[in-house]
C-alpha cells in the first residue's frame, strides 16, 4: 500500500488546525490543555448535541462546556485525603446531573469527549488522562468480585469501574 509523503501529513494537520473557527479560539484554554486542543474540545461540545442526544448516541456525555467540569470533578476526587481511596456511587444515576457524583461516570464522559476530537487533540487529552489515570489506579482498590465487573448483557465495564465503592467489603 503506497504511503503518504511526510510533507503531505503535516499539511493535513494545519489545514485540521485551521478548520477550527475563531469562537472556539475566543475562550481562555481548559486546564492544563493546549489553546488548540481546548477549542477543539469547545467545538466537538457543540457539534451534533442535539442529535447525540436525539438518537441516544454514545457520546451523551459529551455537551457544551462539560469536559472542563468533567476534569475537575476527577481531579477534585483525586485530590481527597488517605492513602485509598472509594468511589463513591450517585444516589442517583438516572438523573442526568446527579450521575456525575460518580467518577466512574466522569471518566466515562471524558471517554466519551476523546473519541470525538481529532487526532492532535485526542493524542493531548489522553496524554493528560493518562497521568490521572495513573494516579486513580495507584489511590483506588481493584475490585475483587467478578459479579461487579461486566453489566447485565455481560459486557465487561472499563477498568474504572472495576474498582471498590464505599459501603462494600474489600
Amino acid at each position: 500500500m503506497p504511503r503518504r509523503r511526510p510533507g503531505a501529513v503535516r499539511a493535513a494537520r494545519r489545514l485540521e488546525e485551521r478548520r477550527l473557527p475563531q469562537w472556539a479560539r475566543d475562550f481562555p484554554p481548559i486546564d492544563r490543555l493546549s489553546l488548540e486542543t481546548s477549542a477543539a474540545i469547545r467545538v466537538a461540545e457543540h457539534s451534533d448535541h442535539d442529535l447525540h442526544s436525539a438518537h441516544g448516541d454514545q457520546s451523551y456525555h459529551v455537551r457544551p462546556g462539560g469536559t472542563a467540569g468533567f476534569l475537575r470533578s476527577y481531579r477534585a476526587f483525586l485530590r481527597r485525603r488517605g492513602p485509598r481511596l472509594k468511589l463513591i456511587a450517585s444516589e442517583c444515576p438516572s438523573c442526568p446531573g446527579c450521575q456525575y457524583d460518580d467518577v466512574a461516570v466522569v471518566r466515562d464522559a471524558l471517554q466519551d469527549v476523546v473519541r470525538d476530537l481529532p487526532p492532535r487533540a485526542r493524542a493531548e487529552l489522553k496524554q493528560l488522562l493518562t497521568v490521572l489515570d495513573a494516579e486513580f489506579r495507584r489511590r483506588t482498590i481493584p475490585d475483587p468480585d467478578p459479579a461487579h465487573w461486566a453489566d447485565w448483557s455481560g459486557s465487561p465495564y472499563p477498568w474504572w469501574h472495576r474498582r471498590v465503592y464505599e459501603g462494600t467489603a474489600t
